[in-house]
């Protein structure tokens, strides 16, 4: 990462005041001098771009190929409704650009599927959404032989999933201790008082390519240990699959068809990682179009957090899926790793 001994000046120190109370002036230092490129400006990207602002990184820079259609507005709240049929990179970034003046802001229309491996030098973390699997498998190997941290995230109706490959990360950490103090006054017998004390303690943790966690067989796992699997986990598999084979996303207006030809890969999907086709459930095939606005609050909240946690070298990151099941509303951290 970039020169980490950046000096915060005095109008900084009072907009981040309560960020630097939270994880310490050092850590925001390292925000300051971290650049950072978003690929993708749908729901999932506004959110993630909205958190990583407003906590003060160096340079951010958006990238999106797409047009700004009818859908885009039911999650996408950095875009204006005359936007219509505008890049949606360039025009989220007057709106960016008001969330943070200190932050520098650009926009690229063109595609990340076109970018070489130099390109991508330029940044200290690279975060992929709104992405077909060839592209975030070709970018995330891009960034683990060269050192860049690399998340990928998106969303697909009510599921919705990030992912971390940090490499290998230093961090440090917060611990309580516990601190005996005996008193010494008077002939009285000595008494042990006990205070809490915050030690800080650094950590390393090693990370996986996403290209290795998806081809993970699961055929001789323990029965206990599939059970504690998300199922959201596969239904991810099986919808990068179908991404793949018809070119596109899910969409509400071809649920049925969608919903058959989801169900046909399903049991291709499985039989390939060596499971039961039977372990999902068909349901879930219906509510996979679009981006809701709460799954992407949700998702993209988390996004955020992790992208800081990294920048800042502030507490332990997720390893390596966040996974998160909008019909129950629950969301898993699950370390996934072919071995």
């Amino acid at each position: 990462m970039a020169n980490q001994e950046q000096s915060i000046t005095e109008d900084e120190a009072e907009l981040y005041d309560r960020q630097i109370r939270l994880w310490g002036l050092d850590a925001q230092k390292r925000l300051r001098v971290t650049k950072m490129l978003l690929v993708g400006l749908g729901g999932l990207g506004a959110e993630v771009c909205k958190n990583i602002v407003l906590a003060g990184i160096k340079s951010i820079t958006l990238l999106d190929d797409q047009k700004i259609t009818e859908q885009d507005f039911s999650s996408q709240f950095l875009i204006m409704r005359e936007d219509l049929g505008k890049n949606r990179a360039t025009a989220s970034v007057p709106r960016v650009q008001e969330l943070n003046p200190n932050v520098a802001v650009t926009s690229d229309e063109s595609s990340v599927a076109s970018k070489d491996e130099d390109y991508f030098k330029q940044f200290d973390i690279v975060c992929l959404t709104c992405c077909k699997l060839e592209t975030l498998l070709k970018v995330n190997a891009i960034c683990h032989e060269n050192d860049i941290k690399f998340f990928g995230g998106d969303i697909y109706g009510f599921y919705g999933y990030s992912f971390t490959d940090l490499n290998e990360h230093e961090f440090v950490m917060e611990k309580n201790k516990k601190v005996k103090e005996e008193s010494t006054g008077g002939s009285s017998p000595k008494k042990q008082k006990v205070t809490m004390e915050t030690v800080f303690l650094k950590k390393t943790i090693n990370f996986t390519r996403l290209k290795e966690a998806l081809e993970k067989k699961w055929g001789g796992t323990l029965r206990k240990e599939m059970k504690r699997m998300p199922p959201i986990f596969f239904m991810l598999q099986v919808l990068l699959k179908f991404e793949a084979v018809m070119g596109r996303r899910p969409r509400a207006d071809s649920t049925e068809n969608d919903r058959t030809k989801i169900l046909e890969l399903k049991t291709e999907v499985l039989q390939n990682l060596e499971m039961d086709p039977d372990f999902l459930k068909e349901d879930f095939a219906s509510l996979v179009s679009g981006e809701l606005s709460p799954v992407c609050a949700i998702v993209g909240g988390i996004l955020g957090q992790e992208v800081i946690k990294a920048a800042s070298q502030r507490n332990t990151p997720h390893n390596n899926f966040f996974l998160y099941d909008g019909e129950q509303s629950v969301g898993y951290v699950q370390c996934i790793k072919d071995s």
